[in-house]
């Protein structure tokens, strides 16, 4: 009797550690959509720009590896990127019209659907953590600007001099958009006006990531410098919750990057989960939708990065190009740039 108990044990010990290695683990993280032409970059830019997607999706995905949260993946991925003059977050952010960055960032929690979000901060090194801190330590969901900092020196988080998100390439794009911004008003005196004709290229830019971990919770963060030129505090939709992230362990975790307006009115990410959740479509599905046929012919120009709760990856985009990468449990890493990718 001892030993036939004894044999059971074994078999169900067996049995779940089985299933644990079995369960999957996914992640996957953007740079920015926007128009990003194969013939604009150098062998050698391109292969930079390869290695630190790479880069940030290797971090995510060691955490999920070593059995993490799928909030610390996101956060280990968009960490990096925001430490990158790559991309448009943290030490790449753009500039306000003002010259200055005011930088925004969200995350959320598919288990329990907390959510933390900042805006307009602009001596946050690492928005994105900031955000995570309002989720965890917060009775409110967003926070913004002075409000924001406040709070993040009382959770200990250093200030930083907002020089520290200059750079040549950002100021030159700065400077270019208030080219085209003085052009159109000679047409128009209204800089509302003026600024719906700068080229999208202007109005794009973020970094994002999505995961699922060994748990079978899911989790999406984005983080952006928002819009070259912007003024009078505008903010996009990468901290807004349903419209830049959102992240329900029954449909699905998404993080988005585009033109922040279109993405704010059509409730971008809550809307692709929503139709996996009460439609029962796939990912891929919901996503085309939302993205080519609700966005796309209204103007509506970006990307999003999507995960389910099996760990299916949805990565789709109306633009020339998106900043892409993801690695699976039954998969080698993908790292993408152009449509061909």
């Amino acid at each position: 009797m001892k030993r036939v108990i004894l044999g059971s044990a074994f078999m169900l010990l067996a049995m779940s550690t089985s299933s644990f290695a079995k369960s999957p683990i996914a992640i996957a993280i953007h740079g920015g959509a926007g128009t990003i032409e194969k013939a604009k970059f150098s062998a050698e830019q391109e292969a930079a720009y390869r290695a630190k997607l790479q880069e940030a999706v290797e971090a995510g995905y060691k955490v999920l590896e070593q059995g993490g949260a799928s909030l610390d993946a996101v956060t280990a991925a968009i960490t990096i990127m925001e430490s990158s003059p790559f991309f448009n977050a943290g030490k790449g952010a753009v500039y306000t019209f003002n010259g200055e960055h005011e930088l925004d960032a969200s995350i959320m929690d598919g288990k329990t659907r907390a959510a933390g979000a900042v805006a307009g901060v602009k001596h946050i090194e690492h928005p994105i953590l900031l955000a995570k801190e309002v989720m965890q330590n917060s009775v409110h969901v967003m926070l913004s600007g002075q409000g924001a900092e406040e709070f993040a020196k009382q959770q200990g988080i250093a200030m930083v001099e907002n020089s520290l998100f200059d750079t040549p390439a950002r100021l030159e794009a700065l400077k270019k958009a208030k080219e085209k911004l003085e052009q159109a008003k000679s047409h128009t005196k209204d800089y509302q006006a003026a600024h719906q004709a700068l080229p999208s290229a202007y109005k794009m830019g973020t970094v994002g990531a999505v995961a699922l971990d060994a748990q079978g919770n899911l989790a999406a963060g984005t983080s952006t410098g928002g819009m070259t030129a912007k003024r009078f505090g505008r903010v996009g939709d990468s901290p807004v919750i349903g419209a830049g992230t959102f992240a329900d362990n029954h449909s699905c975790a998404v993080s988005a990057t585009g033109h922040g307006e279109y993405f704010i009115r059509y409730n971008v990410a809550s809307d692709i989960c929503a139709r996996v959740a009460y439609q029962g479509k796939s990912i891929e599905q919901a996503g085309k939708e939302v993205i080519h046929d609700v966005l796309a012919p209204i103007g509506g120009t970006g990307g999003v990065i999507i995960i389910d709760n099996k760990g299916n990856i949805s990565m789709p985009f109306n633009t020339e190009g998106m900043y892409r990468a993801s690695k699976h449990s039954a998969a080698t890493t993908y790292v993408g740039i152009f449509k061909q990718d």
